[in-house]
């Protein structure tokens, strides 16, 4: 989260919805958008990503581990950082992401330790993912239109006694104070009830509570947190260009439905040459929640 992080995003975080419709230059380009945006959400979120790894209920140090929906890599360093002697299949639909990938797998000298596997996961015929101690899957589920599926795919592939990680975000995060802009006081919260209402007709399974889904795969849960990220970052450039890079991409999912006194003032914030351009402000924040379910194998 494949992150999301995303966490549109949506990807927020990669996996095998990648707007088909679209010509091959134009998801190209995409692709470029959401690494980039994957790359920022794994910088800013960092802290908390390593926080919910640690928390996860895992008997001994897994040896083997899976990233389902691996997007840039997010997900599998904190994993190869927390489990030192953990070797992480990282699978993915996009080419270009996992590519990224491989380069800072060089870049950090754990190139031994990953491995990369290009795959559609809601196709029926799963590659060989061998048999992981522990599946990480951050944002990913989300995007399959058989999540059901994948999951019992996942129960078959995990080691006895192996444990999932399903990681769910509350929407992308929100940047902003409630009262900005202040043409526009509380543009960000419309622009996400807008985008809500396109990802729940697009991306229906984004938000779910995977509890019962786990279960019905024959999983037995064996913990749920919920994690709420509140940074403070004023002043932080990363934060600045996270920001820039997640409204662009809602701006796509809005732009036909928003009054266009909110897509004027919306433009403004996304004119980065502007006097009113988001990365000029010094009052931006991160705000968002991360849902995680540990869900075991039990035979």
């Amino acid at each position: 989260m494949s992150h999301a992080h995303p966490h549109a995003h949506d990807r927020d975080h990669a996996s095998g919805d990648h707007e088909h419709e679209h010509s091959h230059s134009h998801d190209a380009d995409d692709q470029n958008v959401q690494a980039e945006i994957l790359d920022l959400d794994a910088e800013v979120l960092a802290e908390h990503t390593a926080a919910l790894i640690s928390w996860l209920p895992v008997r001994t140090p897994p040896r083997e581990i899976v990233d389902l929906g691996c997007g840039t890599g997010a997900g599998t360093f904190a994993l190869l950082d927390r489990f030192p002697e953990a070797h992480v299949t990282a699978v993915d639909s996009s080419a270009g992401h996992l590519q990224r990938l491989r380069e800072k797998a060089c870049a950090r000298g754990v190139e031994g330790r990953v491995r990369t596997v290009q795959a559609d996961l809601d196709r029926a015929d799963w590659p060989d993912l061998g048999t992981p101690d522990l599946v990480w899957a951050s944002a990913s589920l989300h995007h399959l239109s058989r999540p059901d599926r994948a999951l019992r795919e996942v129960h078959g592939l995990l080691a006895p006694d192996g444990l999932l990680a399903v990681v769910e975000l509350a929407g992308f995060p929100r940047f902003l104070p409630e009262d900005a802009p202040e043409d526009r006081p509380g543009l960000e919260e419309r622009c996400h009830a807008a985008s809500d209402r396109f990802h729940a007709e697009h991306v229906p399974h984004r938000g779910a509570d995977w509890g019962p889904v786990l279960t019905g795969a024959g999983f037995v849960l064996d913990g749920e947190r919920t994690l709420t990220v509140n940074i403070d970052a004023s002043g932080d450039d990363t934060v600045g260009a996270y920001a820039l890079g997640g409204l662009r991409r809602i701006r796509r999912s809005v732009v036909d439905v928003l009054p266009p006194e909110d897509l004027a003032a919306l433009d403004r914030l996304l004119d980065t040459d502007g006097p009113h351009s988001i990365l000029r402000r010094d009052d931006l924040g991160v705000r968002t929640e991360r849902m995680v379910w540990a869900a075991r194998r039990k035979d």
